[in-house]
């Protein structure tokens, strides 16, 4: 099973190859390390959109090795650097790399509805990032999106527009780094 070393090792190589852009690859990793702790207990399967270099997708599969993860992204040559990630990383029997677009891949009968959890990292504007996340999720299923460090939840996450999403922002997570992730779980019919 790799560990958190292995791990900043393969991401280095992604980083030299183009793939991340992180200053602080030990940073990166701990804001990650808050989407593990927002998923919750029951997860079993993962979705990360736009997984690019990996963050916050492989923190996941190495801090979680019961899950399976599913890593997005529409850029064939990201999607190939996953793979070799991957396989670096020896999680290619429950890591699988997806490459097409999101709100292609959500009307796939094998992903819709699919997933306990969804995660976004830089994704996209906020409620664009929930609007493709949410055809992924089976019931009960929750998104965690990365957050700026401050700013007003209200204004980034309008309750009328999660609503129409089905969504409740259920809670925030704060990462050691400063940055945070929200929560959104599935709406309670009322």
């Amino acid at each position: 099973m790799p560990d958190d070393t292995a791990l900043l090792a393969v991401l280095e190589s992604l980083r030299e190859r183009g793939a991340l852009g992180e200053s602080s690859l030990p940073q990166a990793v701990s804001h990650a390390g808050a989407f593990v702790a927002a998923l919750p207990p029951s997860t079993r399967r993962v979705l990360d959109l736009g997984s690019g270099g990996g963050l916050p997708g492989l923190v996941i599969a190495v801090r979680l090795p019961d899950l399976h993860v599913v890593l997005t992204d529409r850029r064939e040559r990201r999607t190939d650097l996953l793979r070799m990630a991957v396989t670096r990383l020896g999680m290619t029997d429950r890591v699988e790399v997806v490459t097409g677009d999101v709100s292609v891949l959500g009307r796939r009968r094998e992903y819709k509805a699919q997933f306990d959890a969804v995660t976004a990292r830089a994704f996209g504007g906020p409620m664009w990032t929930l609007s493709c996340a949410r055809p992924f999720l089976g019931e009960g299923g929750v998104v965690i999106v990365s957050d700026p460090p401050d700013g007003d939840p209200s204004v980034r996450w309008p309750a009328a527009e999660l609503g129409r999403l089905g969504l409740s922002r259920s809670t925030a997570v704060v990462a050691q780094t400063g940055g945070q992730v929200s929560r959104f779980s599935m709406a309670l019919p009322s």
